[in-house]
């Protein structure tokens, strides 16, 4: 089937039908429905590859994500594919799992693709490469990093509230003594969790031993190795931190895991907090105390900077920041402090 099948059956000409099928020219809405349903009749499936040769647009956003196992990463992608949906785009989908490595070959997918933008949700890409896509006039959007130039944005979390609301709940809660496993520290996100994290506990005076600071991996697996350190490292429970505050929920479902295995209770014997609010945090046992930090929103501002990166001149238009607002979701597994 090909595209004189598709104009001959809604009557029109075939560079009508192109036009309809790659947005170059407006067509008439009745004309349109026309195209549109011979397409669907015949079964036709263009040729994207033609398409992005004739037009110098593929219809096609990449979106570079750093860990599928993390559930952040799937309800993200699920968010932004809807939307791209229905602005008829497609996404390439990206997965470098902290790799320096495979983020280069994940570039290199984009560009032999000829992605019209990317949205990097992930803090580890290096500036020579955010140098390959701009040469090549593609827009970026980048998820907590990224200096601000024409066609790059950057959309921000609000770490710094979300990490001092969750301490400000727990102290409280009366808890003095608070441990904090944070994410890899290489990664930018992770490193404002941890200033945020040192601030408050600097602020309110709160127990400074640097052993209640363990650095994990925004794994499952991390956060269960990082939280049986602490526990190992303050075995007296008198020492032992009364709360401990996680970078990410994956980290801090591990965390629990660890608490659990030492056959301590939580919130009994430890208050735990997380930070994302993936749905699985609502499901854990007890169920998790966390910052919520809206995927669709992201998915959306990133997005929305995609879009708005080409002005009407098809020249790369000024970056702008996407500020992302975060917020507490109490649930069963932050208490009051135990009094002995």
């Amino acid at each position: 089937m090909n595209i004189k099948a598709v104009a001959k059956l809604a009557q029109v000409s075939t560079a009508t039908v192109s036009r309809t099928i790659n947005g170059t020219a407006k067509v008439s809405p009745a004309v349109e429905e026309r195209v549109r349903s011979a397409i669907e009749a015949l079964h036709f499936y263009p040729d994207t590859n033609a398409r992005a040769l004739g037009s110098g647009r593929s219809s096609l956003y990449g979106l570079i994500i750093s860990d599928i196992t993390n559930p952040f990463f799937p309800e993200l992608i699920k968010a932004f594919e809807d939307i791209a949906l229905v602005h008829k785009q497609e996404v390439l989908i990206a997965n470098t799992n902290y790799d320096p490595e495979r983020m280069k070959l994940c570039v290199t997918r984009m560009l032999q693709r000829k992605v019209d933008g990317v949205a990097i949700m992930t803090s580890e890409m290096d500036e020579a490469l955010v140098e390959v896509f701009s040469r090549r006039h593609i827009p970026l959007v980048f998820l907590d990093a990224a200096t601000l130039r024409p066609g790059v944005s950057t959309v921000s979390i609000d770490y710094v509230t979300g990490v001092t609301a969750a301490m400000e709940h727990l102290t409280g809660l009366g808890h003095r003594r608070i441990a904090f496993i944070s994410g890899p520290q290489r990664l930018g996100a992770a490193q404002a969790r941890l200033r945020a994290f040192k601030r408050v506990q600097k602020r309110d005076a709160l127990d400074d031993d640097p052993q209640l600071i363990q650095e994990a991996n925004h794994r499952v697996e991390g956060g269960h190795a990082a939280m049986l350190r602490i526990l190992e490292a303050f075995a007296d429970s008198d020492a032992r931190p009364t709360a401990v505050v996680a970078s990410n929920d994956m980290t801090a479902i591990g965390a629990m895991g660890a608490i659990h295995d030492r056959g301590l209770s939580i919130p009994g014997d430890i208050s735990v907090m997380g930070f994302d609010n993936i749905q699985l945090s609502a499901y854990t046992s007890p169920s998790l105390s966390t910052v919520n930090a809206p995927r669709a929103e992201v998915a959306r501002a990133a997005f929305q900077a995609l879009l708005a990166a080409r002005g009407a001149d098809g020249k790369l238009a000024p970056g702008e920041r996407y500020a992302i607002s975060t917020g507490l979701v109490l649930r069963e597994s932050t208490g009051p402090v135990r009094r002995v």
